[in-house]
């Protein structure tokens, strides 16, 4: 677990990412973080887009279960 602070900045509170946790999120200054809050009234940061990784896994389904008709057409 890593601690870290919230502090003021203008109208807005501001959480300081630490380069450690930076590297545990394989993100870097500039890029967009995703929160989503969990059922237990948790939240998650991520790296990248969980939207796009269930439609990137709905779509292997698709192809998992359709990969002699997508080998034909192709």
């Amino acid at each position: 677990m890593i601690e870290t602070k919230i502090r003021k900045v203008g109208n807005s509170a501001v959480m300081t990412l630490t380069g450690e946790m930076l590297a545990m999120l394989d993100a870097k200054a500039g890029d967009s973080l995703f929160v989503v809050r969990g059922d237990d009234g948790s939240l998650r940061i991520m790296a990248h887009d969980p939207s796009v990784a269930e439609a990137l896994a709905a779509a292997e389904m698709v192809m998992d279960e359709n990969r002699d008709l997508l080998a034909a057409l192709a």
